[in-house]
């Protein structure tokens, strides 16, 4: 658990300050919030950008220091549409409390973005699924040991028991697979377990994680989304499958290998992103 937890006025006072300096550098509106993960940063080739702000130029905003991970926000339009991207996270594994992980969440959700759309590197415990394949999130579970919500509730962010019943938006998924399916991309739908890392699993504990209910497994994401539904936001998240963690099968993995795979997934990735960012775009014009 974090060993100094901020009281309220401190915790708003420090997203106040980093809304501020984003807002010096740019009056853009957006309703769509994007992170990029591990491996998958090249959805941000697709945005026209117009202003490029290093995280360690936002005060109190957490430092990538994995090092696929760019480290800035990038605003700017992406097939048209005002977005705010975050090209990099923040994971507990690299020191930060989960709630200093998830600080730029309620920063963009300040800056005022309704959707969120989360992509992330995973591995694959579902026998169906193969290393470049995609996965919808439908739903996860938390086994990392920390919660961002724990401390002090600020009651104008959300409510102190958020609901998590569908974290998930369902007409996003919904969109997502329509779009899926007009391109022939194989998108799989299922479950996100996330872990504390940075190790990778051990055999026992991938038959465990399939066991109680996971399709895949990753460091991140979780945190976000609970932090994104605290603060009431749309919430879309697509993994890549990187791995195959296949107990009976079962090979050692290099970060080299987790990007080639992301490589490899990323064109069909950026498509439905992009597709998904556009048809919002257009249910608000109607």
């Amino acid at each position: 658990m974090e060993a100094n937890i901020p009281d309220s006025e401190t915790q708003v006072a420090r997203v106040d300050a980093a809304i501020a300096a984003v807002c010096a550098v740019t009056d853009s509106k957006f309703r769509i919030g994007l992170i990029l993960g591990t491996g998958l940063g090249k959805l941000a080739e697709r945005i026209d950008v117009q202003h490029t702000i290093p995280y360690d130029s936002i005060p109190h905003f957490p430092v990538s220091t994995v090092e696929s991970h760019q480290g800035r926000l990038l605003i700017g339009t992406l097939e048209g549409v005002s977005v705010i991207c975050m090209q990099g996270r923040m994971h507990v594994y690299e020191g930060y409390s989960a709630r200093e992980a998830t600080f730029p969440i309620r920063v963009v959700a300040g800056l005022g973005i309704e959707c969120l759309l989360i992509t992330t590197a995973c591995g694959g415990m579902n026998p169906a699924y193969r290393r470049g394949d995609l996965m919808l999130l439908s739903d996860h579970i938390n086994l990392q040991g920390v919660n961002p919500l724990v401390g002090p509730n600020v009651d104008a962010w959300g409510p102190r028991f958020p609901d998590m019943s569908e974290p998930y938006d369902v007409a996003l998924r919904a969109r997502a697979k329509q779009i899926a399916d007009e391109h022939a991309i194989k998108l799989h739908e299922g479950v996100y377990v996330s872990v504390l890392g940075p190790n990778l699993e051990t055999k026992a504990e991938y038959r465990f994680l399939r066991a109680i209910g996971a399709d895949v497994v990753g460091m991140s994401t979780t945190p976000e989304v609970t932090v994104a539904r605290h603060m009431d936001l749309r919430v879309m998240a697509i993994g890549v499958i990187t791995d195959e963690c296949f107990p009976d099968t079962l090979q050692p993995v290099t970060l080299e290998e987790v990007l080639e795979a992301a490589g490899i997934a990323e064109p069909k990735l950026t498509t439905i992103m992009s597709e998904v960012v556009v048809s919002l775009d257009e249910d608000q014009s109607r």
